[in-house]
């Protein structure tokens, strides 16, 4: 009886196991992820991921993907549609571009120069473009109409003017314009 009223005894042992025991759990949980962070840090630094691509800048508009005549909206077997998106100091090319509502839609892009960047509003679109890389990003636009697509990444003395449109059309209207396009890609004027 004596031992549980005593004020300096039983007490302070049982509280300072039971910090002990805290500290430990902590410090243990400190090291995993510092472990954790060390391993991933290293794990990606010697091996990048698989779903990068790479382009050379330096011969974007003489072949492969980004030249001119394959940038733009394109309608797929698959029912999609996919948007090619170069961007140069300080403008987007295409100028204009024309995606479906209601039909999934790839974006692919890349920059030729600096990096630049673009979001297109009222969407979940928001894609920055690196010298190098090809940057995607698929979405759906649910409602038709037109939107700005700025550049958000500073590239120079010219950004604040480089800006792009998106005017989002019904998918049928969409499907005719690209049977018309006869393979050069759906444009704002046809």
């Amino acid at each position: 009886m004596a031992d549980i009223d005593s004020p300096a005894g039983h007490g302070d042992e049982v509280g300072a196991a039971a910090e002990a025991r805290w500290t430990l759990v902590v410090a243990i949980v400190t090291l995993f992820l510092v472990g954790m962070m060390g391993y991933m840090s290293l794990h990606w630094a010697a091996m990048p991921p698989v779903r990068t691509e790479t382009v050379d800048p330096g011969t974007l508009h003489i072949a492969g993907e980004f030249i001119e005549t394959n940038l733009g909206t394109f309608a797929e077997a698959d029912g999609s549609a996919t948007v090619r998106v170069l961007a140069n100091q300080y403008s987007f090319t295409p100028q204009c571009i024309v995606v479906p509502a209601d039909m999934p839609v790839l974006f692919r892009g890349t920059a030729a120069d600096v990096v630049h960047g673009f979001s297109i509003s009222a969407s979940n679109v928001n894609l920055m473009l690196v010298p190098g890389f090809v940057t995607k990003l698929r979405t759906r636009f649910e409602r038709t109409g037109e939107y700005l697509m700025p550049c958000h990444e500073f590239c120079g003395n010219g950004h604040a003017a480089m800006w792009a449109h998106v005017k989002v059309i019904d998918r049928e209207s969409f499907m005719r314009q690209s049977r018309d396009a006869a393979g050069k890609g759906v444009s704002c004027v046809q």
